[in-house]
């Protein structure tokens, strides 16, 4: 008896991979709600330890019913043999960083689209990484983290499938050997890096639970700068977009990432209208410059997360075009320099709903500081964004889910 009252309390003690996502938990429990790989027959239950094993269970991402169990650290920028590789193993076709910036200096080269040797030695070598780290997801598919289970190095990627399960597992360091200078992007240029922790694209039913996402071993601050613009490495923790749908995202931690989570890739894509409708509670966003998320389209219910916001902070609600977000009884923290005026970011936005939010302890309200202070470079938004949220949790006041959150988040938390 006093044996098991010692013992430790670890995910792995019962079986997480047939845990379904509860009814009413988010919009990823719309209609036949999401059980990912939970009617797996025993011959599709795998439990690996390196890329190999893992590439071998996702079986090229097929719909069959399968659950992959994590077990340690797992290596996408690995070999066959599982010897690692840097990004001098992947280079090509005299393909050498030193060279590309010679090639594509704004002050010769102008301000026209990269092209020539370099440039196809770069998209050359970037394929040779995509090989390696790009892993696809298939439908009716659950992958769980077994007790400090990691994936570094991987873009993880549910594309046009359907009920998908990711839990328990720490996500790091989608880490882009090859980015690209892009010279009109943001009027200066900008580098534009390839790899998602995680990305939907075209993915319905998906749940996403006590999930890590970082950068991990080799944050972007810690890179240099050329042609006066961060040489960025990666792109976001988690992307939904080109039409995915009915996503929940629940008792995950986003953290040390510049743009976290972009709902909606692009303001004039059609056929997300009556899409993007994604539930994200219970969730920790620390030290996340912007985007958390930021929404196109989507209606999206955001409730009891917590925000832990530092230096580098740009904004964290994103409002765009034809967006819809819900956002209740959420908590933030900021330094003293940042205001609650800088928490709500628009783009071609019309609408945000909010209540019980806490900023620093005290209630606000960011709709009416949001239109107090834009100073008239944004439209006012309304809060109607013309829809209510009815598949929920129980939403608890941004005061208790600010403390259960920052206990209970992220990775080999599930109770």
């Amino acid at each position: 008896m006093l044996g098991l009252l010692c013992a430790p309390a670890h995910a792995e003690a019962r079986e997480i991979g047939r845990d379904t996502l509860p009814a009413g938990d988010g919009w990823a429990s719309y209609g036949a709600g999401t059980t990912g790989g939970a009617a797996a027959d025993d011959a599709h239950v795998h439990t690996v330890t390196d890329r190999a094993g893992l590439v071998r269970a996702l079986d090229s991402g097929s719909d069959t019913p399968k659950i992959i169990r994590i077990a340690g650290t797992v290596d996408a920028n690995s070999d066959d043999d599982g010897d690692h590789l840097d990004c001098a193993d992947y280079a090509t076709g005299g393909y050498s960083l030193k060279k590309y910036l010679a090639a594509y200096d704004p002050r010769t080269w102008g301000s026209a689209k990269p092209s020539g040797p370099q440039e196809e030695a770069r998209k050359a070598s970037a394929a040779r990484q995509a090989e390696r780290v790009v892993l696809p997801v298939g439908s009716n598919t659950t992958i769980v983290g077994l007790r400090g289970a990691v994936l570094k190095g991987a873009s993880l990627q549910v594309r046009n499938a359907d009920n998908v399960i990711v839990r328990n597992l720490d996500l790091r360091d989608a880490y882009d050997c090859f980015p690209v200078w892009q010279p009109n992007t943001g009027g200066l240029g900008d580098w534009k890096t390839a790899y998602d922790n995680l990305w939907l694209t075209g993915a319905t039913h998906v749940w996403i639970d006590h999930v890590t996402a970082s950068d991990k071993g080799h944050p972007d601050e810690a890179e240099p700068t050329y042609f006066a613009r961060n040489y960025l490495r990666h792109d976001g923790l988690l992307d939904i977009t080109n039409g995915s749908d009915l996503v929940t995202v629940s008792w995950s931690r986003f953290t040390g990432h510049d743009k976290a989570i972009l709902i909606g890739n692009g303001d004039t894509v059609a056929g997300d209208r009556g899409k993007l409708r994604v539930t994200l509670h219970h969730n920790a966003f620390d030290s996340i410059a912007q985007r958390a998320p930021r929404v196109r389209f989507g209606q999206v219910h955001l409730y009891n997360n917590r925000y832990e916001v530092t230096d580098g902070h740009r904004y964290s609600l994103g409002v765009s075009t034809e967006s819809g977000i819900h956002a209740e009884n959420n908590a933030f923290h900021t330094p003293g320099h940042v205001e609650a005026a800088d928490l709500v970011k628009s783009w071609n936005g019309t609408a945000l709903h909010q209540s019980g939010t806490l900023f620093n302890g005290y209630p606000v309200d960011l709709l009416a500081i949001h239109n107090a202070y834009n100073g008239g470079s944004e439209r006012d938004l309304t809060a109607d964004v013309g829809w209510t949220p009815t598949l929920h949790t129980k939403i608890d006041s941004a005061a208790v889910a600010d403390r259960e959150v920052a206990h209970g988040a992220g990775a080999g938390r599930i109770p």
